[in-house]
C-alpha cells in the first residue's frame, strides 16, 4: 500500500467542475475527468509454467472507450434517467448513491461529491488493468476482501502480524459484452497455485520487482506477502483464468460492518442455529431468517461453525448468499431513500481501495451504470471448481478441478452466459446455429485446405497430420500461412459442401460462428478453406466453448429463505 494516494488522484479540483448556468442562475456539476494519456499495450504473457490456464484470449484489451456522453446525464434527462435506474440498478453498493450525488446541482451535492472524492484510496498498479472506467466488450472486475484486522472490534478475529493483510475473500465479476448477464466466481483463499512475478509501484515513484512462487502457494498470498499489491493479485487471476482483468476493488473488514448497517441490515437464513463459542465473536443466530448488520454481519461472514463441513468452501457459499441478499436490499429498499443512498456511498468509499482507472466518484458511477443494466436474475454466482489437494494426506487446501475449471475459463473467455434464461433467449435468436443442423458427410469425403491465420506456429501442419492420421480426412492439404491473420478460426465452404463442413466442424470442435457458407456451388474437386485463428490451441482440442459447467450455481435473485 506504499503507492496508495487519497483524494484527487487525477489532479482535478472538484470545485473547478462547478459551472454557473446563466439561464437558471444555479451552479451545475460538470464531470469531465482529465484526458487519458496514451497507454502502451501490455504484452500478452503465456500461462505460468505449470499453470492449467489456457493461452490468453486476444481481443479483450485495447477496446474502444465508452462515449463521453455516457459519463454524466444531461440536465434535461435527469428525471427519466433516475426513474429508469430505480428499476434496474442494484449491482454495486455505491452505484445508486453516487448517481444521486453526481447529478445534483447544489452546495449539498458539492459537499457530498467532495467528501466521496476524498474517501477513495487508489493504488497505482502500473500496466495491469485498464485506464478506462468502462470499454466496449466484456468487463472483468476483481473484488478483493482484505483480511487486515485493524480497526475497532476486529481483534476478536485474531492478531495479524502482516498489517497489510491477505486476499481473503476474492470475487471475479465477469460482465458480458451486451450487458445482459454476469458471472460472479468466488476464488478460494486456500487454492494452491503458482503466483507469477509482478511489480509494485512505491511511494517514491520507483518500481519494486517481486519474484513469484516457485512452488504452488495459497492464493491468498498473492496480496500482502513480500510487498505484493492488488496488481499482483490481478496478475495471478489472469494466469489462472486466461482472462485479462480491467479493474479491482478492495474492501476491508470494516466495509462489511458499515455497509450492512448503511442498507438497514441484510436478511440471512439458517438451516440450524449458529452460536460461536470458540471464535470469540459472540455470534448467536437462531434457525430461520434473521436480519444482521454491523459486527454480527462480519461475524456471520467469518464464521465456519454450524456449516456442513465447517470448511472455507461452505463459508464461501454463505458469503455469496449474503452478497446476493444485500443486492436485493439495495434494489427493494435503499434506492428509494436518498439518505440511505448517501450513507451507502459514504460507507463504501471509506473502506474502498481501487486502481486509478476507476479512482474517482464519476468513474465509479460510469462503471456502476454498466453493472446496473443487468437484472439480478441474470447474475450467476458460483465457486471456482476445485478438488482436494492430492499432495496432502489430510487435505486442507484445494487445487483446480482438472475438467470443470478449464470449461469455466473457456466459457468466460468466450463470453458465454451461465444464466439459463439468457442462454435460451440467445439460442432462440442464434440463426447461425442452424448451419450445424443437417446431414454429415463421411470423413473420407472431406476436401479441405488448411491455413494458419494467427494460430500457434506449425498449427496448419499439425492439424493436417491429425486430420489424416487420426480422423481419416485424407483429402486435406497444408497451404501454409494465410494472406492475413483472422480474429477467430473460420471454415469457408460452398452451399453444396455443407455436409462436409458440418462433419469437419464436428471433428474440429468448431462453433457455429466459425461457419462461413458461400453463395455459389463448387465443383466436385474444389476444397473448403479452414483458416486457423488465435482461438485455436491444438489439433484435437475443441474450439467451441462448452455450453455448461458441472458446478453448483445460484442466482442473485434467489432468496435465502424460500417459502
Amino acid at each position: 500500500m506504499d503507492a496508495q494516494s487519497r483524494g484527487q488522484t487525477d489532479g482535478t479540483d472538484p470545485a473547478d467542475q462547478w459551472v454557473l448556468n446563466p439561464e437558471t442562475g444555479e451552479y451545475e456539476l460538470r464531470l469531465n475527468d482529465s484526458a487519458e494519456q496514451p497507454r502502451t499495450p501490455r504484452p500478452r504473457s503465456a500461462p505460468h509454467p505449470g499453470s492449467t490456464a489456457p493461452a490468453r484470449v486476444p481481443g479483450q484489451r485495447g477496446r474502444r472507450a465508452a462515449p463521453a456522453a455516457e459519463d454524466t446525464p444531461g440536465p434535461g434527462s435527469r428525471k427519466r434517467k433516475q426513474k429508469r435506474s430505480r428499476k434496474k440498478k442494484a449491482l454495486m453498493w455505491t452505484g445508486g448513491a453516487l448517481g444521486l450525488v453526481l447529478v445534483g446541482g447544489s452546495a449539498f451535492a458539492y459537499y457530498w461529491y467532495d467528501r466521496l472524492y476524498g474517501n477513495i484510496n487508489t493504488v497505482d498498479i502500473g500496466d495491469v488493468g485498464s485506464d478506462e472506467a468502462v470499454a466496449d466488450g466484456p468487463v472483468n472486475l476483481l473484488v478483493i476482501g482484505n483480511d487486515v484486522r485493524t480497526g475497532e472490534g476486529n481483534e476478536a478475529y485474531g492478531n495479524r502480524t502482516n498489517v497489510t493483510g491477505h486476499a481473503d475473500t476474492t470475487l471475479l465479476f465477469h460482465m458480458s459484452e451486451d450487458r445482459t448477464n454476469a458471472t460472479v466466481v468466488s476464488i478460494p483463499r486456500d487454492l494452491m497455485i503458482k503466483i507469477p512475478d509482478c511489480e509494485s509501484k512505491q511511494s517514491d515513484g520507483s518500481t519494486k520487482k517481486i519474484p513469484g512462487s516457485t512452488v504452488p502457494t495459497k492464493f491468498n498470498e498473492s496480496y500482502g506477502v513480500n510487498g505484493r499489491d492488488p496488481g499482483c493479485t490481478m496478475l495471478t487471476v489472469e494466469e489462472i483464468t486466461g482472462l485479462e482483468l480491467d479493474h479491482f476493488m478492495m474492501f476491508d473488514f470494516n466495509a462489511v460492518k458499515t455497509l450492512s448497517t448503511a442498507v438497514g441490515g441484510v436478511k440471512v437464513c439458517l438451516e440450524e442455529p449458529i452460536k460461536d463459542l470458540d471464535g470469540g465473536s459472540g455470534l448467536d443466530l437462531p434457525e430461520g431468517e434473521s436480519t444482521i448488520q454491523g459486527e454480527d454481519a462480519l461475524s456471520f461472514l467469518r464464521n465456519r461453525h454450524g456449516l456442513k463441513n465447517e470448511s472455507d468452501l461452505d463459508r464461501i457459499e454463505m458469503q455469496q448468499k449474503f452478497v446476493a441478499s444485500m443486492l436485493r436490499q439495495l434494489k427493494e429498499d435503499t434506492l428509494d431513500s436518498p439518505s440511505k443512498m448517501l450513507d451507502v456511498a459514504d460507507a463504501a468509499t471509506k473502506s474502498l481501495t481501487v486502481d486509478k482507472g476507476i479512482g474517482s466518484p464519476s468513474k465509479l458511477l460510469t462503471l456502476a451504470r454498466e453493472l446496473g443494466k443487468i437484472d439480478l436474475k441474470n447474475i450467476t454466482l458460483m465457486t471456482l471448481p476445485v478438488v482436494d489437494n492430492p499432495d496432502e494426506p489430510t487435505p486442507v487446501t484445494v487445487v483446480l478441478h482438472p475438467v470443470e475449471a478449464p470449461k469455466l475459463f473457456s466459457m468466460l473467455q468466450n463470453d458465454v452466459s451461465l444464466t439459463e434464461v439468457k442462454k435460451k433467449e440467445k439460442d432462440a435468436k442464434d440463426k447461425q446455429a442452424e448451419l450445424l443442423e443437417g446431414t454429415r458427410a463421411e470423413a473420407s469425403e472431406i476436401r479441405v485446405d488448411v491455413l494458419n491465420g494467427g494460430g500457434p506456429g506449425g498449427a496448419a501442419q499439425d492439424t493436417l497430420v491429425w486430420l489424416q492420421t487420426s480422423e481419416g480426412v485424407a483429402r486435406s492439404t497444408n497451404k501454409g500461412n494465410a494472406p492475413a491473420d483472422v480474429d477467430k478460426t473460420r471454415l469457408e465452404y460452398a452451399p453444396n459442401q455443407a455436409d462436409q463442413a458440418r462433419k469437419l466442424a464436428d471433428l474440429m470442435g468448431l462453433p457455429a460462428s466459425a461457419m462461413r457458407p458461400g453463395t455459389t456451388d463448387a465443383d466436385a474437386t474444389t476444397p473448403m478453406t479452414l483458416t486457423l485463428g488465435p482461438d485455436f490451441t491444438k489439433a484435437g482440442v475443441s474450439i467451441a466453448p462448452p455450453k455448461k459447467v458441472d458446478v453448483k450455481q445460484s442466482r442473485a435473485d434467489e432468496k435465502m429463505c424460500k417459502k
